[in-house]
């Protein structure tokens, strides 16, 4: 299951690290702590005039220079239009670095911690913070950034999977079965049977959009502070898609609780950009097409030594019997009405 170039990163060293920085004209004073990514390298670098910076280190191959250059435009428009954004800084005059191999950018550190979703106070004011980063989206398409679409984040997932053998042999037929039944009941299909179809949406606008929208990747600080509320980070997963994409990952719990998220999040949404309610039959397909494309992920991931060790779980009978079981869940919730706020 390993992924060629896994290892890559066992020689971005500390030394490397400050080496590359310094080569920006950033002298590090020492103080250096890994932040929480496991698709990247990312580092909280401290510098000698006491400030602090965060160096991402792109995962080699996954993006070419001209993707991550839409990703660090689309970051750069979003702060001009003083859309909550940290942006990566410019040092000689670009974003892009490259050091010992590895393509780096440095942003200037931001803190902050995941925003209460249990408020919906706070789900109005996130939704007011997506629509003004969707009307920066909307202004012109990625060109180079790949879609959210049935193929990348299903059937090539599935292809992936099944040609490396990488579903456990007990319930790789059940698991097939599965996914097929998932993929017919989202696909248009010769007979226009699928979702897209029954609720009019083969032609939903897309848009750049930040396309991991879960809680963890927005963070929040204190009201009081100059610039407290929400903001993001990063947007490696930027894509075109749906503005439904960075709604749904918002949502938990019952299908009530869900439905009243939805509604304070629309109600903030909607102050500021118009919002097309029948994107809402696209949640269920949209969950479905994570769960398979994170299946993938962690297997083509595995030879990387940081997944083994924080996804243990993955890859036993036990995980794919439990995939297995989602999927089912899954099928059942693409057939009934969609959420409505």
């Amino acid at each position: 299951m390993a992924e060629a170039g896994a290892h890559a990163y066992a020689a971005l060293t500390p030394d490397v690290v400050l080496d590359a920085l310094a080569a920006c004209g950033l002298q590090g004073d020492g103080r250096l702590m890994a932040l929480g990514s496991y698709e990247n390298r990312v580092y909280q670098v401290g510098l000698d005039d006491g400030s602090r910076v965060v160096a991402k280190f792109y995962r080699p191959g996954r993006w070419s220079a001209a993707q991550i250059g839409e990703e660090h435009a689309f970051a750069g428009e979003l702060a001009a239009a003083e859309v909550p954004m940290v942006a990566p800084l410019a040092l000689a005059g670009q974003t892009l670095h490259q050091h010992a191999g590895f393509a780096f950018s440095v942003s200037p550190w931001r803190g902050g911690r995941m925003p209460e979703l249990d408020d919906f106070e706070v789900l109005e004011w996130l939704g007011r913070f997506i629509a003004r980063l969707h009307l920066v989206g909307e202004r012109r398409p990625f060109t180079q950034r790949p879609r959210l679409d049935l193929q990348s984040f299903a059937l090539e997932p599935r292809d992936w999977l099944l040609a490396h053998e990488a579903v456990a042999p007990e319930v790789r037929g059940a698991w097939r079965e599965v996914v097929e039944e998932a993929i017919e009941e989202i696909a248009a299909g010769a007979g226009g049977t699928g979702v897209a179809a029954r609720f009019g949406l083969q032609d939903a606008q897309l848009l750049r959009v930040h396309g991991d929208c879960h809680p963890g990747n927005v963070l929040w600080t204190p009201v009081e502070e100059a610039e407290g509320g929400p903001h993001f980070v990063d947007l490696d997963d930027a894509r075109m898609g749906p503005a439904v994409q960075d709604l749904w990952m918002l949502l938990s719990g019952e299908r009530r609780q869900r439905t009243l998220q939805l509604s304070a999040l629309l109600d903030g949404y909607e102050q500021v950009r118009a919002f097309d309610r029948r994107e809402l039959a696209l949640i269920e397909p949209l969950r479905t097409l994570r769960l398979i494309h994170y299946s993938a992920w962690l297997a083509r991931r595995w030879g990387d030594p940081t997944f083994p060790i924080h996804f243990p779980w993955f890859g036993s009978g036990d995980y794919w019997r439990g995939q297995v079981a989602l999927l089912r869940e899954q099928v059942q919730a693409l057939r009934e009405p969609p959420l409505m706020a």
